[in-house]
């Protein structure tokens, strides 16, 4: 009976997880959907590729969290 939870358990952390990917890829395309808006209205590419990086340490910390777990 332990068996059958735990691999319940297992599956729906694995499916969380996938979930979370998931999720944090699209976050991270659309930070790059959001960088080449802001270069077509004129900002400068050193503007965008800082406000790439500061927008993409959160996802970071975030993957690396989820990581830990």
């Amino acid at each position: 009976m332990k068996n059958k939870g735990q691999n319940a358990s297992q599956r729906a952390m694995s499916t969380t997880g996938y979930a979370y990917a998931f999720l944090l890829i699209l976050q991270t395309m659309l930070i790059g959907v959001n960088a080449e808006n802001r270069l077509q209205q004129g900002d400068s590419p050193i503007e965008v590729l800082i406000w790439m990086i500061n927008q993409c340490i959160p996802v970071l910390k975030q993957a690396s969290n989820l990581q830990e777990k």
